[in-house]
């Protein structure tokens, strides 16, 4: 074993850094790289809140100014007890997660698709973004998971111009609904008296719920299976869904249609091995580094990631309008789940061209082994890892 600061690194998790041109030092920079909130635009105004909360938390809060409305504080530091995190003023999220939606460029009236949602934050930033205009689409396989979205958006007073799918990100197949949407490009499979969408609301139908019920006694899984439809669990009520047929939702994909009905803008957090977060690798001390081992050194487990990766991003490319922009990200910091997915997904898709991050001219990151590719790590961004990379859709 090598001791990298207070954590005990495994011999083949050093090969496997070393196998990546990985430094290992970054790990060292656990108890220096702090914490980040959010403060909702406008909580900020006159500073006099930011000094309320500075009292209540006992530390004074740094400004990120290479990210707007980020502020940093010590990792030891907890928020969840302070009246502005209780009252939805405040949400933690990690700086490099921020600018993988910066690299977005949302702008007021973009329709949104964040392919893999769950926890919830950047979906939460993405609709602060939108403000009163647009809408946001968040996907995730985890029912459990999207639940806790779902929560998050309540909290923060977010929802109503979001609606959340359990769904397999690397299948679905819904447009947000846009003015084209009773035009001949999009297709519908409407049906005659259906049932129209109400305004949500938590209370199921006895019907739903006694299938759930159902379906936890015989020990059922909280994802979605692969042959089941995308389910919607909650929309807000100026996302476009209130008032439309049941099946007006699902609409068809074909290579016409998303000329104009696409997503304008599309995140793919594709899962990985977080390899890239200090505070994750630090865990398997706790369950043990056979634990580290099956899940990121295992090739069987990579192959896996690598392959779902591509499926997903390739998916988000396939629902993006053309001109649109789509971000890749992980919390990796492996060439394969990288650059290599990237490449990958280069050479099957003609139409993906990759673009420059113009908002990064002032990032603490470094450049990707891919030209106009960006890499966040501990020691050079003090922020948790993370790979970005940005595309746009060309019309040939």
């Amino acid at each position: 074993m090598e001791q990298i600061s207070n954590l005990q690194l495994p011999q083949a998790f050093l090969e496997f850094l070393e196998s990546n041109g990985l430094d290992p030092s970054i790990y060292s920079a656990i108890d220096t790289t702090p914490r980040y909130i959010r403060l909702k635009p406008g909580s900020e105004d006159g500073g006099d809140y930011i000094k309320e909360i500075e009292r209540e938390i006992s530390c004074k809060l740094e400004k990120v100014n290479w990210l707007p409305h980020f502020y940093s504080l010590p990792s030891h530091v907890q928020i969840a007890n302070s009246r502005a995190y209780k009252q939805g003023k405040i949400y933690g999220i990690d700086a490099a997660s921020g600018a993988a939606v910066m690299a977005l460029n949302i702008s007021c009236g973009d329709h949104v698709l964040d392919l893999c949602a769950a926890p919830g934050a950047k979906l939460c930033m993405m609709a602060e973004l939108l403000g009163n205009s647009g809408s946001v689409t968040g996907v995730d396989v985890a029912r459990h998971r999207l639940a806790a979205c779902r929560t998050l958006l309540q909290k923060y007073a977010l929802g109503d111009r979001c609606r959340l799918f359990v769904a397999d990100g690397t299948k679905f197949s819904i447009f947000p609904v846009r003015d084209c949407s009773n035009s001949g490009s999009c297709e519908f499979a409407c049906q005659e008296n259906e049932d129209t969408y109400k305004e949500w609301t938590s209370r199921r139908p006895y019907k739903e719920r006694k299938r759930t019920s159902k379906a936890r006694e015989h020990g059922a899984s909280t994802s979605v299976a692969e042959s089941d439809c995308p389910e919607l669990i909650f929309y807000g009520r100026d996302s476009g869904v209130v008032g439309l047929r049941k099946s007006e939702l699902d609409q068809i994909v074909s290579s016409n249609n998303t000329l104009s009905c696409g997503y304008d803008k599309v995140l793919v957090d594709a899962e990985c091995t977080h390899d890239g977060s200090i505070r994750h690798i630090q865990k398997f001390e706790n369950w043990g580094w056979e634990t580290l081992h099956q899940r990121v050194l295992q090739a069987e487990r990579s192959d896996n990631l690598t392959s779902l990766q591509l499926k997903l991003l390739t998916n988000g490319f396939k629902l993006l309008r053309v001109g649109g922009l789509v971000v890749y990200s992980t919390c990796s910091l492996t060439v394969s789940q990288n650059e290599e997915v990237v490449q990958k997904f280069l050479e099957e898709n003609p139409s993906a061209e990759l673009r420059d991050i113009d908002a990064a001219k002032n990032w603490p990151c470094k450049s990707g082994r891919i030209h106009k590719t960006l890499r966040f790590d501990p020691i050079t961004s003090q922020t948790s890892g993370l790979f970005v990379a940005k595309f746009t859709k060309l019309a040939i």
